[in-house]
């Protein structure tokens, strides 16, 4: 089933649409929550909350990518988990780590509440990473997105850890020189 004829299912209020989007995008949701989380049933619990999102934001919502859209929701709903209970030592402190990391390149006192701050933070990152080779996206989006730690990601690409963590390192770097130079830093 396409994404389109999902959404429409969601339109139309029908019960198929969890089923659907549990068949076609529940695994990717569970890799996003178990990356965070580092519990299985914490994920499965955040992979039910994402669907129960969707369906009250779908209408009036319009995603146009169901897959981006469930794995935002399932991100943010897995954050909240980690910070409501306070489980920032689960996992190795990986997803801890990386949000820390990840805190220099960010504006103090940013507002996540401002959407429109949030959609230009989010295009320059984006634009970011368009500008980066495919090793380096892959990189940034392991640790950041996943918050995998650094010996998986350098066991995955074949590279030493030191390498991963010196090429983090440059990235959050050139990073917050481009969101300086568009006046979001």
């Amino acid at each position: 089933m396409t994404d389109e004829e999902i959404v429409a299912l969601y339109w139309q209020r029908s019960d198929r649409a969890i089923d659907e989007t549990a068949r076609c995008y529940g695994g990717y949701c569970y890799t996003v929550a178990y990356a965070l989380l580092s519990n299985q049933e914490d994920a499965e619990e955040s992979v039910n909350d994402t669907y129960l999102a969707a369906w009250n934001a779908i209408p009036p919502t319009r995603p146009q990518s169901l897959k981006a859209f469930l794995g935002q929701i399932t991100r943010r709903l897995a954050l909240s988990r980690l910070r409501r209970d306070k489980r920032l030592k689960r996992g190795g402190g990986e997803a801890a780590l990386a949000i820390e990391e990840l805190a220099e390149c960010i504006p103090s006192g940013f507002d996540t509440e401002k959407s429109l701050e949030l959609k230009e933070l989010a295009g320059a990152i984006g634009r970011f990473l368009e500008s980066q080779d495919q090793r380096d996206r892959r990189l940034f989006t392991a640790r950041y997105w996943y918050a995998l730690p650094v010996e998986r990601i350098a066991a995955g690409l074949g590279m030493r850890p030191g390498a991963v963590r010196t090429a983090l390192h440059r990235l959050r770097r050139r990073l917050a020189e481009q969101l300086q130079k568009e006046g979001l830093l």
